[in-house]
């Protein structure tokens, strides 16, 4: 057992109202400057649609991520070899017009063209070349656009739903849509740390950041072909790759990253977790069907007595496991069970999970009578099975979430590597959490059905009123469990003393491994 510490996060898909806020706000602090116009190391996508770079998740254009191979695992289309033979010319990158040539507008010719019979306009130009032209395309250029041919049909995830399935999801009365808010996540087996030539990118010891050494990078751009969520990026005028920092100065001095703490939809949970260094190679090299419960199960109990004992032998701080064990994040992804991996099949163990959207509840799912409903019931009955709230059973209900108007399989291709029941399982727990509070709230709901709603899931009425309290109530605190900085322990880990060699901090016991190998 080797444990170490990593910052995770969680988003909660259903408070999501795509704002663009977090965008913004890292926009300004990390990436308003030269070379760096086009990057958005945060991004908020519209789900159907293609995503930003266009088509990011298809790695048969991009080659990210790991493939599982005779001798578990592979770099998909970076690496050493495969490195070599595009060193010169590497088709699987993105290029300006997958993300979009950033432009600005000629906002002085507003002012300044002479008096005329026309109106005068401020024309687009580019940001790169300083010439006027035609917008095509921009960062979030398919923003709600759930039902347009040219983004949301061409979702790669869309592959495996048959032609009715999809035509179902663009009928007009059924069309619907989430937010998907990326950063980088942090992964626990990063392909782009192990595509670097270089050695530039590296994964921090003390909290499992990963970053990249601006010195040492030689542009070599195997990082941005490495990783799958197309987060690393190449600055055209410094000639380096840069990506998101989980804006590790203000974790450092205790703050959430900026995204986090300028989330309006409070969508956002900061934690520590704990992990299993020795497994990583194994978990990533799991069989498909097993890949995503062994990913789950790489994550330590931080109250485990044993796992403590490891903590403090790789010099992990007290307040480390302390802030682990008041992680918000270790208590949606392993104490409820709610939050899934984005992509988990390409096997780079992403330190960054999601609660899946609930979606309009259950419109269009059966049409029932209202008539034999009371006057205060009629404006909820008309989205649920005619018996949900006095029935003891719950088949209608749990039927209604198979039926929901975003096919499972859509969302089990986002976040379970295609199990549905993955997926149907957290949104039985979601909406069992409703029926339970409605319970509370407005009491027109009998203890036997709420009762039998939760044992059905798993849950009690306490840990109900817990995902409540951490899903709505939160304060800033509940949120973000900011561990404090050790720095100076840090650095021992990374360091060489005589003929005793320290832990990398990349799952690697030996220091001499080479990082990115």
């Amino acid at each position: 057992m080797d444990i170490r510490s990593q910052v995770s996060m969680v988003f909660h898909l259903d408070k999501c109202i795509g704002c663009h806020t977090c965008s913004i706000a890292c926009k300004n602090i990390w990436t308003d400057r030269k070379g760096a116009e086009y990057m958005w190391w945060n991004n908020v996508e519209t789900k159907p649609g293609t995503g930003y770079p266009t088509k990011w998740e298809d790695q048969e254009i991009y080659k990210g991520g790991w493939e599982k191979d005779a001798n578990g695992i592979d770099l998909k289309g970076a690496g050493k070899k495969k490195g070599l033979r595009n060193i010169f010319h590497n088709p699987h990158m993105p290029e300006i017009g997958d993300y979009y040539e950033p432009f600005t507008y000629r906002y002085l010719d507003l002012i300044e063209s002479p008096a005329g019979d026309d109106q005068p306009t401020a024309r687009p130009i580019s940001m790169i070349t300083g010439k006027p032209m035609d917008i095509r395309m921009g960062p979030n250029w398919d923003d709600d656009w759930s039902g347009t041919p040219d983004y949301a049909r061409k979702d790669p995830n869309m592959k495996d739903l048959s032609e009715a399935e999809q035509e179902a999801m663009f009928q007009l009365e059924r069309m619907c849509f989430f937010y998907l808010p990326r950063i980088c996540n942090h992964c626990l087996n990063p392909a782009c740390v192990a595509s670097c030539p270089s050695g530039a990118l590296y994964k921090r010891g003390e909290d499992g950041v990963v970053l990249i050494n601006q010195s040492v990078c030689r542009a070599w751009r195997m990082c941005v072909t490495a990783c799958p969520y197309k987060k690393s990026y190449y600055n055209w005028h410094t000639g380096k790759s840069e990506k998101c920092i989980l804006c590790y100065p203000r974790i450092e001095a205790g703050y959430a990253p900026a995204c986090m703490h300028s989330c309006v939809g409070r969508i956002r949970y900061l934690g520590v977790l704990l992990y299993d260094a020795d497994k990583i190679h194994q978990v990533a090299s799991s069989d498909d069907a097993s890949l995503v419960n062994n990913h789950m199960d790489i994550i330590q109990d931080p109250f485990d007595e044993k796992v403590i004992a490891s903590a403090k032998a790789n010099g992990i701080a007290d307040s480390t496991i302390h802030a682990a064990q008041y992680s918000p994040t270790y208590k949606f992804i392993k104490t409820w069970g709610l939050a899934l991996p984005l992509h988990p099949e390409f096997r780079t163990l992403p330190m960054l999970f999601y609660v899946p959207p609930m979606l309009p509840v259950m419109a269009s799912v059966k049409d029932v009578d209202n008539t034999a409903q009371s006057e205060k019931m009629h404006d909820i009955a008309k989205y649920w099975p005619d018996n949900w709230l006095y029935d003891t059973s719950t088949e209608e209900l749990w039927g209604t979430i198979e039926q929901a108007r975003m096919p499972m399989k859509y969302l089990a291709s986002l976040f379970s590597n295609g199990d549905e029941a993955m997926v149907i399982d957290r949104l039985k727990k979601l909406m069992a959490v409703r029926i339970h509070r409605r319970r509370v709230t407005v009491g027109d709901i009998t203890d036997a059905k709420a009762d039998k709603t939760l044992a059905d899931v798993g849950l009690t009425a306490e840990l109900a009123d817990d995902i409540y309290y951490l899903t709505s109530l939160a304060k800033f605190d509940d949120r973000f469990v900011v561990p404090a900085a050790h720095r100076e322990q840090a650095i021992e880990m990374l360091e060489f003393t005589g003929d005793v060699k320290g832990n990398t901090g990349f799952g690697f016991k030996d220091g001499s491994a080479e990082r990115g190998s």
